[in-house]
């Protein structure tokens, strides 16, 4: 018994050697200044101002690459030097680095400007790899006036410690079946996400069998073999394949009630009248076909070459609905399988994403201001590198997040080690705290190993907010690219997108 002991010593003593507690914060964070930060650019890499100078047929704003440098500080006399988390503690500073951005601006197809500018400070995470403590030994630290022992995991905010407490969602992009037992009605409710895209989808399978999809504010209770149709995968046929090899009586019922949408450019104009598109026909396929593009499924792809894609998944989903209402059974959503942990440079990246919208909105408005005056501006001039600054120490300090969420940023427990060590582990539920949701209170055979199973607060937050296990790991990183490879090794036949030109030349073949 001592010498098994001994044993589990040893490893949970190496193991702490060469991992630490917040491992998983600051890999968050060092990969959302690496990978991120360079996607959420190339999201905005173009902009076209509508208003340009007159003798100016074509004005474009392009984003070229952003990079971070280490914490500084600029002093009164206008000097830069680097600063260190115990003088930002002292100071009441901000423990940020600079963000540098290249410009260009392309007039007529030609480049007339390029240069590089600070676009705003971002705060650094203690420990991180863009932290200057990273690569410091103990000795060093010391001198330096700070813990060797300190963790990091968390940011400084003008000279406030303040730590992003995980939150716990369900999982993006997957679908989730329940049972609404008092209509007889089977729902699937799949949140699609991609980059500045998150489109909630509803799937209804009524109690007679019919199939109908909702996303969007516009379109509601669609019947779903219309929508297949309008994607051009518009064969009954190639429908019934699709969805299963054995045809049930739902698939028949469904496609025999839209009997009288024989094709693609049916579907189209059905949609088109079902959400209100009454222009010329080239408008209404023009409206429609955008629609479905960016909205339906984005993460599957937002061009029309994506469209069978999304129409051979829409195919999947219905076969779903259809197993699931004849086993009478639905997915359990408290299941860990069915929830994503955002660590916090998940949280700082939808930050950063919305707020650099509000700077290429401004940088808009400010350019075309300043034409409208007859004049035409210099890009460098009108790009504000507080704006970004300020809107993300706002978040930081108060906890007040995109998405209308709070209490995401939350000052750091200092009441003894240990409690800090907690805070930076804690996980929290987006569910409000007033309402009962007995279920998701409750403790899940998943938990264990990835959650402590004990540590919970009593009264209204019970079970809502829960502490990260001591030796759990959190997977990042994992590039779609690579998973694909993966499926492909082991024999999966993945679908492969067709252009649209194939896609019409399908059609005019089932027209004949």
């Amino acid at each position: 018994m001592v010498e098994k002991l001994n044993r589990s010593e040893v490893l949970l003593t190496k193991y702490f050697e060469e991992n630490r507690l917040v491992e998983p914060l600051v890999k968050s964070f060092n990969r959302f200044i690496e990978k991120e930060l360079p996607k959420i650019i190339n999201e905005n890499k173009e902009i076209v101002p509508t208003i340009i100078p007159q003798d100016v047929d074509e004005f474009k704003i392009r984003f070229e690459k952003i990079w971070v440098t280490k914490p500084e500080i600029i002093e009164a006399d206008g000097s830069k030097r680097p600063v260190y988390p115990t003088e930002a503690r002292l100071r009441k500073l901000s423990y940020a680095a600079p963000m540098y951005l290249e410009v260009s601006a392309i007039v007529n197809g030609v480049q007339r400007e390029n240069f590089v500018t600070q676009i705003g400070n971002i705060p650094i995470m203690l420990n991180s790899k863009f932290c200057h403590l990273s690569k410091l030994n103990k000795n060093e630290k010391i001198k330096l006036g700070e813990d060797p022992d300190d963790p990091g995991g968390y940011f400084i905010i003008n000279g406030t410690e303040k730590t992003l407490v995980i939150v716990e969602d369900l999982a993006p992009n997957r679908l989730i079946i329940e049972k609404t037992p008092t209509a007889m009605v089977y729902t699937g409710r799949l949140f699609s996400e991609k980059e500045s895209y998150k489109i909630p989808h509803l799937f209804e399978k009524h109690k007679d069998g019919t199939i109908f999809i909702s996303f969007t504010t516009r379109i509601k209770r669609l019947p779903i073999i219309v929508l297949i149709k309008a994607l051009g995968l518009d064969k009954d046929s190639d429908i019934s394949a699709a969805v299963s090899q054995v045809p049930s009586d739902e698939l028949i019922l469904n496609l025999y009630e839209q009997a009288e949408v024989p094709n693609q450019d049916a579907a189209i104009d059905f949609i088109a009248k079902k959400i209100g598109i009454i222009q010329a026909k080239e408008i209404r396929v023009e409206r429609v076909n955008e629609i479905l593009n960016k909205y339906l499924l984005p993460h599957l792809g937002t061009t029309a070459a994506s469209k069978y894609i999304k129409a051979y998944n829409l195919c999947k989903i219905m076969k779903r609905l259809i197993d699931y209402s004849r086993e009478d059974k639905e997915d359990d959503k408290d299941h860990y399988y069915n929830k994503r942990l955002k660590l916090p440079g998940d949280l700082l990246s939808d930050l950063f994403r919305v707020n650099m919208r509000v700077l290429v909105s401004d940088l808009l408005y400010n350019f075309q201001r300043i034409v409208k005056r007859g004049k035409t501006p210099s890009v460098r001039s009108i790009i504000r590198e507080k704006l970004l600054t300020e809107r993300i120490y706002s978040a930081m300090a108060t906890g007040n997040w995109v998405g209308s969420r709070k209490g995401v940023s939350q000052r750091t427990d200092r009441v003894n080690f240990l409690a800090t060590q907690a805070h930076l582990q804690k996980v929290s539920s987006p569910l409000s705290a007033s309402q009962e949701n007995f279920e998701a209170r409750e403790l899940h055979p998943t938990h264990m190993g990835r959650l402590c199973i004990v540590d919970t607060p009593e009264g209204q937050n019970i079970g809502l907010k829960k502490n990260l296990a001591m030796l759990c790991s959190i997977s990042q990183d994992v590039e779609e690219g690579e998973l694909i490879k993966v499926l492909e090794n082991i024999g999966v036949n993945l679908v492969k997108p067709k252009t649209p030109q194939v896609m019409e030349t399908q059609t005019e073949t089932g027209k004949k």
